[in-house]
Protein backbone atom coordinates (compact mmCIF):
# COMPACT_ATOMS: atom_id res chain seq x y z
CA UNK A 1 0.00 0.00 0.00
CA UNK A 2 3.38 2.34 1.03
CA UNK A 3 5.65 3.28 3.06
CA UNK A 4 7.60 5.58 5.33
CA UNK A 5 11.41 5.61 4.97
CA UNK A 6 11.55 7.77 8.08
CA UNK A 7 10.17 5.36 10.70
CA UNK A 8 11.18 2.42 8.14
CA UNK A 9 7.61 0.97 8.56
CA UNK A 10 5.41 -0.06 5.35
CA UNK A 11 1.69 -1.00 5.16
CA UNK A 12 0.89 -4.13 3.20
CA UNK A 13 -2.06 -5.55 1.84
CA UNK A 14 -2.73 -9.52 2.32
CA UNK A 15 -6.40 -10.62 0.24
CA UNK A 16 -6.85 -13.51 2.43
CA UNK A 17 -10.08 -14.31 4.79
CA UNK A 18 -10.00 -15.28 8.44
CA UNK A 19 -6.28 -14.15 9.32
CA UNK A 20 -5.21 -14.13 12.86
CA UNK A 21 -4.66 -10.81 14.51
CA UNK A 22 -3.14 -8.82 16.88
CA UNK A 23 -4.76 -6.77 19.58
CA UNK A 24 -3.20 -2.76 19.59
CA UNK A 25 -2.01 -2.76 22.90
CA UNK A 26 -1.26 1.24 24.15
CA UNK A 27 2.11 2.09 24.20
CA UNK A 28 1.84 5.37 26.33
CA UNK A 29 0.81 3.40 29.06
CA UNK A 30 4.12 0.98 29.03
CA UNK A 31 6.18 1.95 32.26
CA UNK A 32 10.23 0.94 32.54
CA UNK A 33 10.53 -2.38 34.10
CA UNK A 34 7.46 -3.55 32.57
CA UNK A 35 8.07 -7.14 31.45
CA UNK A 36 7.92 -7.72 27.36
CA UNK A 37 8.39 -10.52 24.79
CA UNK A 38 10.04 -9.36 21.38
CA UNK A 39 8.88 -11.96 18.92
CA UNK A 40 11.22 -12.18 15.42
CA UNK A 41 13.52 -14.02 13.26
CA UNK A 42 16.90 -13.81 13.99
CA UNK A 43 19.60 -14.78 11.40
CA UNK A 44 16.71 -16.89 9.61
CA UNK A 45 16.73 -19.54 12.40
CA UNK A 46 13.26 -19.82 12.47
CA UNK A 47 10.50 -17.32 14.77
CA UNK A 48 11.85 -16.74 18.21
CA UNK A 49 10.07 -15.35 21.40
CA UNK A 50 12.29 -13.50 23.94
CA UNK A 51 11.45 -12.01 27.38
CA UNK A 52 13.30 -8.67 28.96
CA UNK A 53 11.44 -5.50 30.48
CA UNK A 54 11.37 -1.89 29.18
CA UNK A 55 14.79 -0.01 30.06
CA UNK A 56 13.80 3.29 28.91
CA UNK A 57 11.27 5.52 27.13
CA UNK A 58 11.25 7.88 24.69
CA UNK A 59 14.63 7.04 23.43
CA UNK A 60 15.87 9.68 20.64
CA UNK A 61 18.73 11.70 19.30
CA UNK A 62 20.13 7.72 18.07
CA UNK A 63 20.14 8.79 14.31
CA UNK A 64 18.16 5.73 13.12
CA UNK A 65 15.36 7.54 12.22
CA UNK A 66 14.48 10.92 11.55
CA UNK A 67 11.26 11.04 14.37
CA UNK A 68 12.49 8.81 17.08
CA UNK A 69 10.93 8.26 20.18
CA UNK A 70 11.56 4.34 20.24
CA UNK A 71 11.26 2.25 23.11
CA UNK A 72 14.38 0.83 24.46
CA UNK A 73 14.53 -2.93 26.10
CA UNK A 74 16.60 -5.75 27.20
CA UNK A 75 14.97 -8.37 25.65
CA UNK A 76 17.07 -9.88 22.82
CA UNK A 77 16.49 -8.90 19.77
CA UNK A 78 19.33 -9.77 16.92
CA UNK A 79 19.64 -9.49 12.91
CA UNK A 80 16.44 -10.14 11.58
CA UNK A 81 13.91 -9.30 14.35
CA UNK A 82 13.41 -5.88 12.65
CA UNK A 83 9.77 -6.11 12.40
CA UNK A 84 8.81 -8.38 14.22
CA UNK A 85 6.47 -7.83 17.54
CA UNK A 86 7.08 -6.46 21.28
CA UNK A 87 4.11 -7.31 23.41
CA UNK A 88 3.41 -6.97 26.86
CA UNK A 89 2.12 -10.05 29.09
CA UNK A 90 -1.16 -10.18 27.98
CA UNK A 91 -0.01 -10.62 23.83
CA UNK A 92 -1.19 -6.78 23.15
CA UNK A 93 1.20 -5.33 20.82
CA UNK A 94 3.03 -1.82 22.34
CA UNK A 95 5.77 -1.88 19.59
CA UNK A 96 7.78 -3.01 16.34
CA UNK A 97 11.70 -4.50 16.65
CA UNK A 98 13.22 -1.85 14.66
CA UNK A 99 16.98 -1.19 16.06
CA UNK A 100 19.73 -2.90 17.95
CA UNK A 101 22.92 -1.71 19.91
CA UNK A 102 25.44 -3.58 18.88
CA UNK A 103 29.43 -3.44 17.46
CA UNK A 104 29.14 -7.60 17.00
CA UNK A 105 25.83 -7.64 14.92
CA UNK A 106 24.53 -9.69 18.26
CA UNK A 107 22.00 -8.84 20.66
CA UNK A 108 23.39 -7.02 23.80
CA UNK A 109 20.49 -6.30 25.91
CA UNK A 110 20.06 -2.70 23.96
CA UNK A 111 17.01 -3.21 21.30
CA UNK A 112 14.70 -0.53 20.58
CA UNK A 113 10.68 -0.41 19.31
CA UNK A 114 9.04 1.66 17.42
CA UNK A 115 5.89 2.20 20.00
CA UNK A 116 2.21 0.48 18.40
CA UNK A 117 1.20 4.44 18.62
CA UNK A 118 3.75 5.17 15.93
CA UNK A 119 3.06 2.73 14.11
CA UNK A 120 -0.74 3.47 14.39
CA UNK A 121 -0.93 6.54 13.15
CA UNK A 122 2.13 6.20 10.40
CA UNK A 123 -0.04 2.76 9.03
CA UNK A 124 -3.49 5.12 8.78
CA UNK A 125 -1.44 7.51 7.16
CA UNK A 126 -0.29 5.31 4.64
CA UNK A 127 -4.00 3.87 4.38
CA UNK A 128 -5.62 7.09 4.14
CA UNK A 129 -3.16 9.03 1.25
CA UNK A 130 -0.54 6.50 0.07
CA UNK A 131 2.53 8.11 2.33
CA UNK A 132 3.07 10.39 5.49
CA UNK A 133 3.15 14.00 5.27
CA UNK A 134 4.69 15.89 8.52
CA UNK A 135 5.13 18.95 9.14
CA UNK A 136 8.50 20.12 10.98
CA UNK A 137 10.02 23.27 12.03
CA UNK A 138 13.52 22.04 12.76
CA UNK A 139 14.61 23.34 16.11
CA UNK A 140 15.75 21.37 19.15
CA UNK A 141 14.02 21.96 22.60
CA UNK A 142 14.52 21.71 25.87
CA UNK A 143 11.75 22.71 28.59
CA UNK A 144 11.73 25.74 30.68
CA UNK A 145 12.35 24.41 34.32
CA UNK A 146 12.12 27.38 37.14
CA UNK A 147 15.61 27.14 37.49
CA UNK A 148 16.09 28.19 33.84
CA UNK A 149 12.88 30.77 34.08
CA UNK A 150 15.07 32.64 36.62
CA UNK A 151 18.11 32.61 34.97
CA UNK A 152 16.03 34.04 31.92
CA UNK A 153 14.13 36.40 34.09
CA UNK A 154 10.93 35.16 32.67
CA UNK A 155 7.61 35.80 34.64
CA UNK A 156 6.34 32.34 33.90
CA UNK A 157 7.73 28.49 34.53
CA UNK A 158 6.32 26.98 31.16
CA UNK A 159 7.34 26.85 27.33
CA UNK A 160 10.54 25.75 25.66
CA UNK A 161 14.19 26.88 25.07
CA UNK A 162 15.23 26.92 21.60
CA UNK A 163 18.92 24.00 22.33
CA UNK A 164 19.52 24.09 18.68
CA UNK A 165 18.71 24.81 15.06
CA UNK A 166 18.56 22.43 12.11
CA UNK A 167 21.06 24.25 9.65
CA UNK A 168 18.59 26.01 6.47
CA UNK A 169 15.66 24.28 8.04
CA UNK A 170 12.40 26.22 8.36
CA UNK A 171 13.10 27.93 11.83
CA UNK A 172 16.67 28.84 10.74
CA UNK A 173 15.06 30.52 7.56
CA UNK A 174 12.84 32.41 9.54
CA UNK A 175 15.94 33.46 11.86
CA UNK A 176 15.44 31.43 15.11
CA UNK A 177 18.55 30.43 17.15
CA UNK A 178 19.76 28.80 19.83
CA UNK A 179 18.67 30.60 23.10
CA UNK A 180 15.34 31.90 21.62
CA UNK A 181 12.61 31.14 24.14
CA UNK A 182 9.36 29.67 22.49
CA UNK A 183 6.39 30.80 24.98
CA UNK A 184 3.48 29.68 22.54
CA UNK A 185 2.33 28.16 19.42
Amino acid sequence: VGLDPETDLAVIKIELDKLPVIVLGQSELARVGDVVLAIGNPFGVGQTVTMGIISALGRNNLHINSFENFIQTDAAINFGNSGGALVDTRGNLIGINTAIYSQSGGSVGIGFAIPVSTAKTVMEAIIKDGHVVRGWIGVETQDITPELAQSFNLQRTSGAIIAGVVRNGPADKAGIVPGDILLTV
